[in-house]
């Protein structure tokens, strides 16, 4: 009752009402900050990791076990290892292609029909055209899946046809030569990553090896397993499946610097986040060394009635625990709203604005992700509410201390 009654008094009675407003305030915003920031970061992590493993595979199988039969020996026996989902034999390659609109490079993948209609990330967001016909004829036909960016760039649609050339598909007595022929555009698909979007093109295995010069080999073997995050630990057991000519990586190692990059800048992110809110947290000492001035006299003559030092330690730091309680509660509702909101909170500034607050072609992705992790959510609560506590106890054990013949000597 007396800490909100100190809290809540008037200037002119020797309150501080203002500084815990602003204490208040400062708290808040930096716990909604810090919320909304992992947040978003989280959000990124977890979109980029499910899109480039939806798109690339999770581990990787090459070496001495992709040529001819070998090859499909080795996907049907790593099919067989638990944990694992997919075993496709993969191309890829640069080549250039031509539309009526434009000529610009491309990366070709040649997979096989089944495995790309296994491929839930492409499979499942077709934008235009069907998948029905890739694969067919001799050679694996001439229908070839492009990204719906790369197609509005090329100017064309499911049904037209394009022209690619390939650096080294002809073989000849002084080596290999370019290679010319048309393909007709099947389908197009959009995973929602530009750098996807607008570079990649799908064609049948069988076609890949002939227009690529690879004759009867792949590239690698991409297998795809139940959980991503523990791919690292069954490639021993992959390893093994495939056969003694064979090596393994997976994804982390692949893309080990950009995994690695992602994940200090987030660590790093939420350090200089987390003293920000120690900060915050900080200006309740301020508010609390002027009131325990202000209410210098009020001490004494409670000590006097026979209240002791520890009733005094504890009256200042509900005063100061309060306004760190209620200004973290504050900023965990506000954080936890504007995650949830966010794709509206973006639809509605873009509107207001008339710009593109969150262009794909910088941020790979088209709408800003936010994914809660509500772990990490009670760490921020955790230690605003640990600052908050802290910085109260300084103030409020020298109010303790005060002695009471000293505070009334002059009054």
């Amino acid at each position: 009752m007396l800490a909100g009654r100190y809290l809540r008094a008037k200037r002119q009675q020797g309150g501080v009402a203002l500084i815990s407003i602003i204490s208040f305030i400062g708290i808040m915003l930096a716990v909604a900050t810090l919320i909304i920031v992992m947040s978003v970061m989280n959000g990124f992590r977890s979109e980029l990791l499910g899109r480039i493993l939806g798109f690339q595979g999770h581990v990787f199988v090459t070496g001495g076990v992709l040529d001819g039969a070998e090859r499909d020996r080795a996907a049907a026996a790593i099919l067989k290892v638990p944990g694992v989902t997919q075993a496709a034999p993969i191309i890829e390659a640069q080549a250039i292609a031509i539309g009526p609109s434009q000529i610009t490079g491309a990366l070709v993948r040649g997979i096989g029909p089944k495995d790309l209609g296994e491929t839930r990330l492409v499979a499942g967001n077709i934008t235009q055209g069907t998948l029905k016909g890739f694969g067919d004829g001799e050679f694996g036909g001439d229908v070839v899946v492009l990204g719906e960016r790369l197609a509005q760039q090329l100017g064309v649609r499911p049904g037209d046809t394009i022209t690619l050339i390939s650096p080294s598909g002809g073989a000849t007595a002084f080596g290999g030569t370019p290679l010319q022929k048309p393909y007709t555009v099947g389908a197009t698909f959009s995973v929602g990553m530009s750098q996807y979007d607008q570079a990649y093109i799908y064609m049948p295995l069988a076609q890949a090896q002939l227009f690529f010069g690879r004759e009867d080999t792949a590239d690698a073997i991409e297998v795809r397993v139940t959980d991503p995050d523990h791919a690292a630990q069954m490639k021993a057991a992959i390893n093994k499946a495939a056969g003694p000519g064979a090596v393994v990586n997976d994804w982390t190692q692949r893309d080990s610097s950009f995994w690695g990059a992602l994940k200090v800048e987030r660590n790093v992110m939420r350090l200089i986040l987390m003293l920000l809110v120690a900060i915050a947290a900080m200006n309740i000492i301020s508010g609390l060394v002027m009131l325990v001035k202000n209410k210098g006299r009020d001490i004494a003559i409670l000590r006097t009635m026979g209240a002791g030092q520890g009733s005094i330690l504890r009256i200042f730091f509900m005063a100061g625990a309060g306004v760190g309680a209620l200004g973290t509660l504050a900023g965990l509702l506000i954080g936890t709203l504007f995650c949830i909101y966010i794709g509206e909170i973006q639809s509605f500034v873009e509107y207001v604005t008339g710009q593109a607050v969150f262009s794909s072609d910088v941020y790979y992705l088209s709408r800003i992700p936010a994914k809660v992790d509500w772990a990490e959510v009670a760490l921020i609560v955790s230690w605003s509410l640990g600052m908050s506590f802290l910085a109260t106890l300084p103030p409020s054990w020298r109010a303790s201390r005060l002695d009471p013949v000293e505070a009334l000597r002059y009054e």
